[in-house]
């Protein structure tokens, strides 16, 4: 994709934030409840086929489009952003690991945005350590009967199809394999909205498994492959995190900006203040540093997997955006805790991009494991 046709959907994308997603934001977080127009706006614009191969009716962008599509939702509604990249990260696992007839039986449908996708890995005793989950789907003749419980799932709610991850041998860690489990499956429950302390019009949930069976053909992976698959599709999915962080972080910083040009302090605008302007300042400048480390590790990842580049990316934006957006209350001073202002939500949401999708702390992991290759 040219830079110029980049430009033009960064154009069109930003254009239906400030139109449909920004202005439906504020209740959507009061109300914690997502905002199904913004998602058919989003369907209407082919961003619910966003990697989505064309063939099958996608938008099939590359890593940095995906990138910059992500941080401009994420300027407007971290919640909107997260529930389109998770539908994306389900599109991509059928799109890279499924048959042929999985990705024509799912893949149209999924890029017109219904079935909404979910991607169901973490535990509630396996959150950081995938490898030990105790969800087990057991091989039945042709079919696979699942056991167990996943939690945090995005989309859990309002999904249609959830991309499952479980041991085929329960005492076998090394057994993870990847499914395809439709939700109207019988034996699967979806569990109550989590209360969140931000990212509150995102549909977050449990799923519950209590024999569900599936045929065996909904096997995505080899047996055993599951792991590698995961990882393979979080590297891109923590691009993603960290696009919608520079996002957030953006949009806080914006505020803070109008909001030191307006606010008069002494006579003057608080931005006249040289304690202001530097606080700005730093600010505008761990953005544009988060900005331009994110979209050299989605580059990096279009020429091929970059765990490191990923982890840096994911790392120093997601606590970029916190601390943007603390400085951005900060700023409003008293105004900026109540919430009349944007400011404060950008603030409770800000913090779950240094936890989902891989904590700051596994971050550096990765980034330390990789300092010697």
């Amino acid at each position: 994709m040219t830079a110029s046709e980049r430009s033009l959907i960064e154009e069109t994308v930003s254009d239906f934030v400030e139109r449909e997603v920004r202005p439906a934001a504020a209740e959507a977080d009061a109300t914690q409840t997502f905002p199904e127009d913004v998602w058919d706006g989003l369907a209407e614009l082919d961003l619910t086929g966003l990697t989505v191969p064309e063939e099958y009716g996608g938008f099939d962008a590359d890593r940095l489009t995906y990138s910059v599509v992500n941080e401009r939702l994420a300027r407007g509604d971290l919640s909107v952003a997260t529930a389109l990249s998770v539908h994306c990260l389900a599109t991509s696992c059928i799109a890279t690991f499924g048959t042929d007839e999985h990705r024509e039986r799912w893949l149209p449908e999924m890029a017109s945005g219904r079935p909404i996708g979910a991607f169901a890995l973490s535990e509630p005793e396996a959150g950081s350590n995938p490898a030990g989950m105790a969800t087990v789907a057991r091989s039945e003749g042709d079919e696979y009967v699942i056991d167990g419980e996943k939690q945090w799932i995005t989309n859990g709610k309002r999904s249609g199809v959830v991309i499952l991850f479980a041991k085929t041998d329960p005492d076998d860690p090394d057994s993870v394999t990847q499914f395809l489990v439709p939700k109207d499956v019988d034996g699967l429950e979806v569990g109550d909205k989590e209360d969140k302390l931000g990212l509150r019009a995102s549909d977050t949930t449990s799923l519950r498994f209590d024999g569900a069976r599936i045929p065996a053909s909904n096997r995505l992976t080899e047996v055993g492959e599951g792991l590698k698959s995961a990882f393979s599709i979080l590297t891109g999915g923590r691009i993603a995190i960290a696009s919608q962080a520079v996002g957030v972080a953006d949009a806080a910083l914006s505020a803070a900006v109008a909001y030191a040009d307006e606010r008069e302090q002494f006579g003057n605008p608080i931005a006249d203040h040289q304690a202001i302007a530097h606080k700005l300042a730093d600010m505008a400048t761990d953005v544009q540093a988060a900005r331009l480390l994110t979209r050299d590790a989605a580059e990096r990842n279009e020429a091929g997997v970059d765990a490191m580049a990923a982890s840096m990316a994911k790392y120093f934006a997601s606590e970029t955006a916190v601390d943007v957006a603390s400085e951005a209350v900060q700023v409003h001073g008293g105004y900026g805790y109540t919430k009349d202002f944007d400011v404060e939500r950008y603030y409770r949401d800000a913090k779950i991009t240094t936890i989902y999708e891989g904590t700051s702390e596994i971050q550096k992991e990765v980034i330390a494991r990789h300092l010697g290759e």
